[in-house]
């Protein structure tokens, strides 16, 4: 496989108030733009009431801003209609992307029939409270044993060659009016055309957000899991990727199974011995996982880490057993919008 170093790279970051971020991750792109290894970098300002325009024109960037606040997807939408580059990098403004990027990107791209790849989020996230540590490492973690070829797409840190993003019509930002799974379903349509998408776990970038319980349980049940699961549903059903694999769902079914034994002990005391049994299952069942945080974390993190990641599986497999429900007894076939507040 021979890269082909004249392909041309156009950097697209969607901000919405995001000048705090911008001294950090600019830096990396801007370099990048002036050593050659990409031909422009776009930031697309989404009607941010602070400094993030100015400032990213005075770090060097080239800045476009939205006519409205639309979100990341019309952001990059709009960065795609003007974007010089064959292939588009799209790396969010709370990522700091790594300086070899270009080089995975070309890489890939020079395989057969590739029109998109993405990668994963290094090991060394900024929020330091277990919890937020937890969640990047997980979307790590995911990521990089992510069978290579892929029928989704992220655009966290992910590029796409130009004229397969102009040819599917770019993110669909009627349904989902707010960030929410739009990137998932561009996947699904690149695929469609027979396209390959693959997963690179060498494109890296550091992720700054800081989570918390609260916005991870707002986000992964009305931004990911209800939306994703009524796309599945309603296009191929369950794909056995990232975390919808067939291991995953056997491992949420232990978590169902767990939960359900620690309710029965309320009507029978005695009982006692099933969850305790059920959850060394499940500890066993998710042992790579237990180590892979073990690793960066210590033991006891990464036992608060599967504890928590028990009740991650009984509501993301909950939410996809109610969109079942909605889809085939109520008949709510198409209720994918995403709508805004």
């Amino acid at each position: 496989m021979t890269q082909d170093q004249t392909l041309s790279i156009s950097v697209v970051m969607p901000a919405y108030k995001a000048e705090h971020l911008l001294h950090r991750v600019l830096p990396p792109l801007i370099g990048m733009l002036e050593t050659g290894e990409v031909s422009e970098v776009l930031v697309v300002d989404d009607q941010s009431p602070d400094g993030t325009a100015d400032l990213a024109r005075k770090m060097g960037a080239k800045v476009m801003t939205t006519p409205v606040n639309g979100g990341p997807g019309a952001a990059r939408n709009l960065a795609a209609e003007h974007a010089v580059g064959e292939v588009l990098w799209f790396v969010d403004s709370d990522v700091i992307a790594w300086p070899d990027g270009p080089e995975h990107i070309r890489n890939a791209m020079s395989e057969d029939n590739v029109a998109a790849v993405f990668g994963s989020y290094d090991d060394a996230p900024d929020g330091q409270a277990w919890f937020s540590r937890y969640k990047n490492l997980l979307h790590r973690y995911h990521h990089q044993r992510a069978n290579r070829d892929a029928r989704t797409f992220w655009a966290g840190c992910g590029a796409i060659r130009a004229d397969v993003f102009r040819e599917v019509g770019g993110f669909d930002i009627k349904t989902y009016e707010v960030p929410s799974i739009e990137d998932i379903e561009l996947g699904y349509r690149i695929a469609e055309t027979g396209r390959r998408i693959i997963v690179e776990p060498r494109l890296q970038g550091k992720h700054l957000k800081v989570w918390t319980m609260r916005n991870s349980l707002s986000t992964d049940i009305f931004c990911r899991a209800l939306p994703w699961a009524r796309l599945m549903i309603s296009r191929e059903g369950l794909t056995d990727g990232l975390n919808t694999s067939g291991a995953e769902r056997v491992r949420a079914g232990l978590a169902g199974l767990l939960f359900l034994s620690v309710l029965a002990l309320l009507i029978q005391p005695n009982w006692w011995p099933a969850p305790l049994l059920l959850l060394g299952l499940a500890f066993l069942a998710n042992r790579d996982l237990l180590r892979e945080m073990a690793t960066h974390g210590g033991v006891w993190f990464a036992v608060k880490c599967l504890l928590y990641h028990q009740f991650y599986y009984i509501y993301s497999a909950s939410v996809y057993v109610w969109c079942l429900f909605e889809y085939h007894v109520l008949g709510q076939k198409q209720k994918l919008h995403v709508r805004r507040n």
